[in-house]
Protein backbone atom coordinates (compact mmCIF):
# COMPACT_ATOMS: atom_id res chain seq x y z
CA UNK A 1 0.00 0.00 0.00
CA UNK A 2 1.46 3.49 -1.04
CA UNK A 3 0.88 7.09 0.01
CA UNK A 4 -2.51 8.37 -2.23
CA UNK A 5 -1.95 10.13 -5.27
CA UNK A 6 -2.76 13.92 -5.57
CA UNK A 7 -4.52 15.02 -8.58
CA UNK A 8 -3.11 18.38 -10.63
CA UNK A 9 -6.21 20.18 -9.52
CA UNK A 10 -5.82 19.53 -5.66
CA UNK A 11 -2.33 20.50 -6.10
CA UNK A 12 -2.78 23.63 -8.25
CA UNK A 13 -5.47 24.59 -5.51
CA UNK A 14 -2.59 24.78 -2.68
CA UNK A 15 -0.48 26.75 -5.28
CA UNK A 16 -3.32 29.17 -4.81
CA UNK A 17 -2.72 28.96 -0.78
CA UNK A 18 0.49 31.12 -1.15
CA UNK A 19 -1.87 34.29 -1.65
CA UNK A 20 -1.88 34.08 2.03
CA UNK A 21 1.45 34.70 2.44
CA UNK A 22 2.73 36.64 -0.42
CA UNK A 23 -0.59 39.37 0.22
CA UNK A 24 1.21 39.92 3.67
CA UNK A 25 4.60 40.33 2.11
CA UNK A 26 3.07 42.80 -0.37
CA UNK A 27 0.97 44.51 2.40
CA UNK A 28 4.17 45.52 4.42
CA UNK A 29 6.45 46.29 1.29
CA UNK A 30 8.96 43.21 1.93
CA UNK A 31 9.75 43.26 -1.38
CA UNK A 32 9.83 39.62 -1.28
CA UNK A 33 7.09 38.62 -3.32
CA UNK A 34 9.24 38.54 -6.92
CA UNK A 35 11.37 36.53 -4.96
CA UNK A 36 8.99 33.99 -3.31
CA UNK A 37 6.95 33.60 -6.83
CA UNK A 38 10.70 32.71 -8.61
CA UNK A 39 11.60 30.41 -5.80
CA UNK A 40 8.37 28.49 -6.03
CA UNK A 41 8.50 28.27 -9.80
CA UNK A 42 12.13 26.76 -9.37
CA UNK A 43 11.37 24.67 -6.71
CA UNK A 44 8.57 23.44 -8.70
CA UNK A 45 10.77 23.00 -11.86
CA UNK A 46 14.04 21.56 -10.30
CA UNK A 47 11.39 19.03 -8.59
CA UNK A 48 9.91 17.74 -10.97
CA UNK A 49 12.81 17.28 -13.22
CA UNK A 50 14.74 15.79 -10.13
CA UNK A 51 11.24 13.01 -10.02
CA UNK A 52 11.82 11.79 -13.71
CA UNK A 53 15.34 11.78 -13.40
CA UNK A 54 15.04 9.62 -10.26
CA UNK A 55 12.87 7.33 -11.71
CA UNK A 56 15.21 6.12 -14.17
CA UNK A 57 18.26 6.52 -11.93
CA UNK A 58 16.54 3.76 -9.48
CA UNK A 59 15.75 2.13 -11.99
CA UNK A 60 19.39 1.74 -14.50
CA UNK A 61 20.86 1.70 -10.71
CA UNK A 62 24.36 2.17 -12.48
CA UNK A 63 27.35 2.70 -9.68
CA UNK A 64 29.06 4.96 -11.50
CA UNK A 65 26.31 7.34 -12.33
CA UNK A 66 24.76 7.02 -8.79
CA UNK A 67 28.22 8.58 -7.50
CA UNK A 68 28.08 10.79 -10.61
CA UNK A 69 25.24 12.48 -9.39
CA UNK A 70 25.66 12.49 -5.96
CA UNK A 71 29.56 14.67 -6.86
CA UNK A 72 27.05 16.67 -8.92
CA UNK A 73 25.10 17.16 -5.63
CA UNK A 74 28.08 18.05 -3.52
CA UNK A 75 29.46 20.69 -5.82
CA UNK A 76 26.29 22.37 -5.96
CA UNK A 77 26.10 22.59 -2.14
CA UNK A 78 29.40 23.86 -1.79
CA UNK A 79 28.79 26.77 -4.26
CA UNK A 80 25.91 27.39 -2.83
CA UNK A 81 27.54 27.79 0.66
CA UNK A 82 30.03 29.63 -0.21
CA UNK A 83 27.74 32.47 -2.01
CA UNK A 84 25.32 32.16 1.28
CA UNK A 85 28.18 32.80 3.27
CA UNK A 86 29.74 35.71 1.65
CA UNK A 87 33.30 34.25 0.81
CA UNK A 88 35.29 34.34 -2.28
CA UNK A 89 34.98 30.99 -4.49
CA UNK A 90 38.08 30.86 -5.95
CA UNK A 91 39.76 30.08 -2.43
CA UNK A 92 36.70 28.26 -0.74
CA UNK A 93 34.90 26.26 -3.65
CA UNK A 94 38.14 23.34 -2.58
CA UNK A 95 38.11 23.44 1.14
CA UNK A 96 33.78 23.31 1.25
CA UNK A 97 33.89 20.44 -1.98
CA UNK A 98 36.61 18.84 0.44
CA UNK A 99 34.83 18.75 3.22
CA UNK A 100 31.65 17.54 1.94
CA UNK A 101 33.11 14.82 0.06
CA UNK A 102 34.85 13.04 3.18
CA UNK A 103 31.53 13.78 5.81
CA UNK A 104 29.84 11.84 2.90
CA UNK A 105 32.06 9.33 2.26
CA UNK A 106 32.24 8.52 5.77
CA UNK A 107 28.92 8.52 6.56
CA UNK A 108 27.44 6.85 3.58
CA UNK A 109 30.14 3.89 3.98
CA UNK A 110 29.03 3.43 7.49
CA UNK A 111 25.15 3.61 6.97
CA UNK A 112 24.83 1.74 3.94
CA UNK A 113 27.25 -0.55 4.65
CA UNK A 114 27.40 -1.53 8.00
CA UNK A 115 23.63 0.09 9.58
CA UNK A 116 21.57 -1.28 6.82
CA UNK A 117 23.84 -3.88 5.44
CA UNK A 118 23.24 -3.63 1.56
CA UNK A 119 23.71 -6.58 -0.43
CA UNK A 120 24.28 -6.10 -4.02
CA UNK A 121 26.22 -2.82 -3.95
CA UNK A 122 25.13 0.80 -3.77
CA UNK A 123 21.74 0.94 -4.54
CA UNK A 124 20.50 4.53 -5.70
CA UNK A 125 17.43 3.61 -4.00
CA UNK A 126 18.91 4.14 -0.78
CA UNK A 127 22.12 6.05 -1.63
CA UNK A 128 20.41 9.13 -3.36
CA UNK A 129 17.97 10.41 -1.03
CA UNK A 130 19.99 9.30 2.11
CA UNK A 131 22.64 11.18 1.00
CA UNK A 132 20.99 14.46 -0.41
CA UNK A 133 19.56 14.43 3.29
CA UNK A 134 23.00 14.55 4.34
CA UNK A 135 24.45 17.01 2.15
CA UNK A 136 21.49 19.13 2.62
CA UNK A 137 21.89 19.62 6.29
CA UNK A 138 25.59 19.67 6.14
CA UNK A 139 25.27 22.83 3.61
CA UNK A 140 22.55 24.77 5.97
CA UNK A 141 25.22 23.71 9.07
CA UNK A 142 28.37 25.16 6.82
CA UNK A 143 26.56 27.75 5.79
CA UNK A 144 25.72 29.27 9.67
CA UNK A 145 29.39 28.21 10.72
CA UNK A 146 31.38 29.65 7.94
CA UNK A 147 29.24 32.82 7.48
CA UNK A 148 29.38 33.55 11.04
CA UNK A 149 33.24 32.83 11.50
CA UNK A 150 34.95 34.91 9.00
CA UNK A 151 32.12 38.05 9.40
CA UNK A 152 34.16 37.67 12.98
CA UNK A 153 37.07 37.85 11.72
CA UNK A 154 36.76 40.19 10.00
CA UNK A 155 34.98 42.36 12.30
CA UNK A 156 37.70 41.57 15.37
CA UNK A 157 40.70 41.14 13.62
CA UNK A 158 42.21 43.53 16.53
CA UNK A 159 40.95 40.91 18.85
CA UNK A 160 43.02 38.00 16.92
CA UNK A 161 45.93 39.86 16.78
CA UNK A 162 46.15 41.25 20.20
CA UNK A 163 45.87 37.53 21.10
CA UNK A 164 48.54 35.95 18.17
CA UNK A 165 50.89 39.19 19.65
CA UNK A 166 50.69 38.19 23.49
CA UNK A 167 52.07 34.63 22.76
CA UNK A 168 49.13 32.64 21.13
CA UNK A 169 49.49 29.83 18.78
CA UNK A 170 47.05 30.40 15.69
CA UNK A 171 44.56 27.46 16.72
CA UNK A 172 44.14 29.25 20.12
CA UNK A 173 43.31 32.59 19.03
CA UNK A 174 40.94 31.36 16.57
CA UNK A 175 39.36 28.98 19.19
CA UNK A 176 36.52 31.86 20.78
CA UNK A 177 35.23 32.40 16.93
CA UNK A 178 35.14 28.96 16.08
CA UNK A 179 33.59 27.91 19.49
CA UNK A 180 30.97 30.87 19.23
CA UNK A 181 30.27 30.13 15.72
CA UNK A 182 29.76 26.05 15.84
CA UNK A 183 27.48 27.33 18.61
CA UNK A 184 25.02 29.49 16.63
CA UNK A 185 25.09 26.77 14.16
CA UNK A 186 24.51 23.71 16.04
CA UNK A 187 22.11 25.02 18.80
CA UNK A 188 18.99 25.05 16.42
CA UNK A 189 19.84 21.22 15.57
CA UNK A 190 20.66 20.21 19.39
CA UNK A 191 16.98 21.76 19.86
CA UNK A 192 15.05 19.80 16.74
CA UNK A 193 16.71 16.51 18.66
CA UNK A 194 15.35 17.15 21.57
CA UNK A 195 11.91 17.82 20.40
CA UNK A 196 11.71 15.34 17.48
CA UNK A 197 8.36 13.23 17.47
CA UNK A 198 6.83 15.30 19.79
CA UNK A 199 6.36 18.73 18.44
CA UNK A 200 7.67 17.54 14.80
CA UNK A 201 7.59 14.55 12.52
CA UNK A 202 10.36 14.34 10.54
CA UNK A 203 10.10 13.73 6.75
CA UNK A 204 12.10 10.70 6.26
CA UNK A 205 9.24 8.78 9.12
CA UNK A 206 6.42 10.44 7.42
CA UNK A 207 7.47 9.58 4.00
CA UNK A 208 7.88 5.89 5.14
CA UNK A 209 4.69 5.86 7.18
CA UNK A 210 2.71 7.22 4.39
CA UNK A 211 4.07 4.47 1.97
CA UNK A 212 2.12 2.25 4.01
CA UNK A 213 5.98 1.00 6.35
CA UNK A 214 6.24 -0.28 9.49
CA UNK A 215 6.42 3.02 12.17
CA UNK A 216 9.12 1.26 14.25
CA UNK A 217 11.32 0.69 11.29
CA UNK A 218 10.59 4.27 10.35
CA UNK A 219 11.33 5.26 13.82
CA UNK A 220 14.96 3.37 13.05
CA UNK A 221 15.85 5.15 9.83
CA UNK A 222 15.04 8.38 11.53
CA UNK A 223 17.23 7.96 14.35
CA UNK A 224 20.06 6.81 12.30
CA UNK A 225 19.68 9.68 10.00
CA UNK A 226 19.73 12.34 12.53
CA UNK A 227 22.64 11.02 14.17
CA UNK A 228 24.46 10.60 10.96
CA UNK A 229 23.61 14.16 9.92
CA UNK A 230 24.76 15.85 13.11
CA UNK A 231 28.08 13.68 12.47
CA UNK A 232 28.43 14.45 8.73
CA UNK A 233 28.00 18.09 9.60
CA UNK A 234 30.45 18.49 12.07
CA UNK A 235 32.86 16.74 10.08
CA UNK A 236 32.20 18.81 6.93
CA UNK A 237 32.56 21.99 8.73
CA UNK A 238 35.54 21.40 11.01
CA UNK A 239 37.46 20.20 7.69
CA UNK A 240 36.32 23.02 5.89
CA UNK A 241 37.50 25.55 8.56
CA UNK A 242 40.70 23.61 8.81
CA UNK A 243 41.52 23.63 5.35
CA UNK A 244 40.43 26.98 4.30
CA UNK A 245 42.40 28.57 7.57
CA UNK A 246 45.54 27.06 5.41
CA UNK A 247 44.75 29.63 2.85
CA UNK A 248 43.15 32.47 5.28
CA UNK A 249 46.27 33.16 6.91
CA UNK A 250 50.29 33.44 5.97
CA UNK A 251 53.05 31.43 7.83
CA UNK A 252 53.47 34.15 10.33
CA UNK A 253 50.01 34.11 11.31
CA UNK A 254 48.91 37.16 9.64
CA UNK A 255 45.21 37.31 8.24
CA UNK A 256 45.74 37.24 4.39
CA UNK A 257 43.23 40.67 3.51
CA UNK A 258 42.66 39.01 0.29
CA UNK A 259 40.75 36.02 1.17
CA UNK A 260 38.46 37.57 3.52
CA UNK A 261 38.10 40.74 2.45
CA UNK A 262 34.85 42.19 1.40
CA UNK A 263 35.19 42.85 -2.69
Amino acid sequence: MGATDINWLNLGITYLLLSIPLLVLWYYETGLVGKVLIATLRMSAQLFLVGFYLLYLIEYNNIFINLGWVLVMIVVAAITTINRSQLKRKYFVLPVITGLIVAVAFTDSFLLGITIKMDGGISAQYLIPITGMIIGNCMERNILVLGNYYSRIREHQQQYRFSVANGATRREALAPFIRDSIKKAFNPYIAMMMTIGIISLPGMMTGQILEGGSAFVAVKYQIMIVIAIFIASMITVMLSIFLANRITFDEYDNIREEVIGND
